[in-house]
C-alpha cells in the first residue's frame, strides 16, 4: 500500500504501473492522506473485514498476528506531519499494519537526482556509469519538504549526490529552514556562482509554484524525481525489507539507462 502525501495523480499512477509490472504479486493499493490519513483508516478497516470475511481469526492464541498491510510512504526521507498522519491511522486500526521508513536517503535516488540534473544540461554524465566529467554548475542545492527535520535528513543525500558529481551540494527545504535562498548563499560563500536546484521529491507532495518561486534563485532547475525507476525501485526495496520475500534481488546495484 502506498500512501501518498497528495493527491494520486498521473505521476502516481505511472509509478503504481511500473512497480506492478515488476512485481505482478503485490497488491498495490493508493491511498491519499490529503484528508489527513482518514481515507487510510478506512482502507484499513475494509482489511480488517476482508479478513474476518475470509475467517481468518483476530487473535492466534498469542500468537503474532499475520501482517494485513504493509504501508510505504511516498516520501524520499523525513517528514513528520505524513509520518504521523501514516501511524495515527495505523492506531485506529484494528488490522495488523506496518510502515516501512522512508525510501531515502539511497544511492539509487541520488543517481536518480543526477540523471534529472543532466535532462536539464546542469550535470554532465557519460553513458555507461553517470559519472560526472564536466559540469556547467559549481554548485547544487538538494531540496526537500517536511520542514527543518526534513531538510537535515536530506543532508544524507547531498553527500551521496556531491561523491556522484565531484560538487559541493547542500540540503535545503521547500516549507522550513534552510531555505533554498539559505542555501544559495551558503555555497556563494564558498565560491559558487553556477548553482543549480535538485528537487528531492516525487511530485505529489509539493505544488509545483513552490518550487518555480525558490528556482528564482539558480541558474536552473532539475525536474522532480517523479516515476523514475529508482523510485519504484525504493518502494519494493522498502516493502521487501519487511516482508523479505520479493520475487528481485535488489541487494545489486544496477545502472538505469541514460535519460530513464
Amino acid at each position: 500500500m502506498l500512501a501518498i502525501p497528495g493527491a494520486v495523480d498521473d505521476v502516481v499512477t505511472e509509478l503504481a504501473s511500473i512497480i506492478r509490472v515488476d512485481n505482478p504479486q503485490l497488491d498495490l493499493r493508493l491511498i491519499s492522506l490529503t484528508d489527513g490519513g482518514a481515507d487510510l483508516a478506512k482502507e484499513f478497516s475494509s482489511i480488517a473485514a476482508e479478513r474476518v470475511a475470509r475467517g481468518l481469526p483476530a487473535e492466534l492464541d498469542g500468537e503474532p498476528r499475520p501482517r494485513a498491510a504493509v504501508v510505504v510512504p511516498l516520501i524520499t526521507g523525513s517528514h513528520p506531519r505524513v509520518m504521523r498522519s501514516v501511524r495515527d491511522a495505523v492506531a485506529e486500526s484494528e488490522a495488523p499494519v506496518t510502515v516501512t521508513d522512508p525510501l531515502g536517503p539511497h544511492p539509487f535516488l541520488a543517481e536518480a537526482l543526477h540523471v534529472r540534473l543532466s535532462e536539464r544540461g546542469l550535470a554532465r554524465a557519460d553513458r555507461i556509469r553517470l559519472f560526472n566529467v564536466t559540469s556547467p554548475v559549481d554548485g547544487i542545492i538538494v531540496a526537500t519538504v517536511g520542514g527543518d527535520e526534513s531538510a537535515r535528513a536530506a543532508d544524507a543525500t547531498a553527500v551521496l549526490l556531491a561523491a556522484r558529481l565531484a560538487l559541493p551540494v547542500v540540503p535545503a527545504a521547500f516549507d522550513g529552514r534552510p531555505t533554498v535562498a539559505d542555501a544559495a548563499e551558503r555555497l556563494r560563500n564558498i565560491g559558487a556562482s553556477r548553482i543549480a536546484l535538485a528537487p528531492y521529491v516525487i511530485g505529489p507532495e509539493v505544488d509545483p509554484d513552490k518550487i518555480a518561486a525558490a528556482a528564482v534563485d539558480c541558474m536552473g532547475c532539475a525536474s522532480p524525481l517523479g516515476a523514475h525507476e529508482a523510485v519504484a525501485r525504493m518502494v519494493t526495496v522498502r516493502y521487501g525489507a519487511i516482508l523479505g520475500n520479493l520475487l528481485e534481488d535488489y541487494e545489486e546495484f544496477e545502472e538505469f539507462p541514460e535519460g530513464e
